[in-house]
């Protein structure tokens, strides 16, 4: 069993699908401190001025005592309209506008009161869109009281893992002895960004999935082989 665990993220970029494609179970850590300004409720598209950040308001209000599953979203900004310009302003001339735009118009009409159960439905859309059938699983309806390296453990013993896919940041706090000893492999993420066709001037990498689902329907790359 493969097991990867990522907190929430709105609109993800490409190696956040890349770690779920090649896993057998995705835990959504929803169970842990929201972190501000992290790609939890923000991330980035293409204009023609360059990247720009789209960012979902959230209450800050008590979050450092509070989980993701309790943040709330910021719902006098407008931000969803405000998103969706702005995406049909930098992709109206892309390849698969047409296509794509209007599935976005959908997903977009849900009037969410909580980050994370936003990022889950979304996650279940943008997996749905390409292709990838891994097991999702919400940690905040698993019964953990532990954190960081252990709470990783805990959740790969759970599912029977033998092989538990990390990203970099892993190497910083992930105790390599306990999961020897619990039979579990560690690998960690090393993801070559692929180069697809893109609109405004020179490649950019590391955006949302947004942009290259706007581009390309080439799949293939969204996994190093």
């Amino acid at each position: 069993m493969i097991v990867t665990i990522h907190q929430p993220a709105y609109l993800p970029w490409l190696g956040y699908f890349e770690k779920i494609k090649k896993s057998d179970v995705y835990v959504f850590l929803d169970s842990v401190q929201f972190e501000k300004n992290s790609f939890t409720n923000r991330n980035k598209i293409k204009t023609p001025q360059g990247s720009s950040w789209l960012t979902v308001p959230v209450s800050m209000r008590g979050h450092t005592q509070s989980s993701l599953v309790d943040i709330e979203i910021d719902q006098l900004q407008g931000w969803r309209n405000k998103h969706l310009k702005s995406i049909y302003a930098s992709y109206k001339k892309a390849p698969r506008f047409e296509e794509c735009y209007p599935k976005l118009e959908l997903l977009f009409q849900t009037n969410y009161q909580y980050l994370a159960d936003l990022c889950y439905d979304h996650l279940l859309f943008w997996l749905a869109e390409l292709g990838i059938t891994t097991r999702v699983v919400r940690s905040s309806q698993l019964d953990f009281q532990s954190s960081n390296s252990q709470l990783v453990l805990d959740i790969c013993n759970e599912f029977d893992a033998r092989l538990y896919i990390s990203g970099e940041l892993g190497r910083g706090y992930l105790n390599e002895t306990q999961f020897e000893q619990s039979n579990v492999k560690i690998t960690y993420q090393n993801y070559k960004h692929p180069v697809y066709p893109q609109l405004w001037g020179e490649f950019i990498p590391y955006l949302s999935i947004v942009d290259f689902w706007m581009n390309t329907d080439q799949y293939n790359l969204l996994e190093n082989k």
